[in-house]
């Protein structure tokens, strides 16, 4: 199954820039940019990070022609459901994570990502970035 829309987590956006690479050139190689969604706590992640005022605003601007899941009170409740049923399971993901998961679900979007604990997520498509 190919994936339609691609929900890219802020570690990818950081292993870029800290390899040197510019995250918006990577990611516009490899996808159209009407495939790529984001949430506000992967915005956030990232640009609370990025030293350089220049780089700031032109990935601040990259984020706004992504299509953005919003984090809606439903997405919330879906969220600590999630977190709820993988901890009984023995399976503590970070809520950061699981809140960018259920928003991929909401999004039906596969997740970008180099964090392998995603792929723990019944039902979440998951992609690993080639650096």
């Amino acid at each position: 199954m190919s994936p339609e829309s691609i929900l890219v987590d802020s570690n990818v956006f950081i292993d870029y820039l800290n390899k040197g690479r510019d995250p918006i050139v990577e990611l516009l190689s490899r996808y159209d940019s009407t495939d790529l969604v984001t949430c506000g706590i992967v915005k956030a992640e990232v640009l609370r990070g990025v030293k350089s005022l220049k780089a700031r605003d032109r990935l601040e601007a990259f984020f706004s022609v992504m299509r953005f899941a919003p984090t809606r009170s439903s997405t919330w409740d879906s969220a600590w459901e999630l977190a709820w049923k993988l901890d009984r399971k023995g399976r503590v993901i970070p809520l950061t994570d699981i809140v960018i998961a259920t928003c991929a679900l909401a999004e039906e979007a596969f997740v970008l990502t180099s964090d392998r604990h995603f792929s723990e997520i019944e039902g979440l498509g998951v992609i690993s970035p080639s650096f």
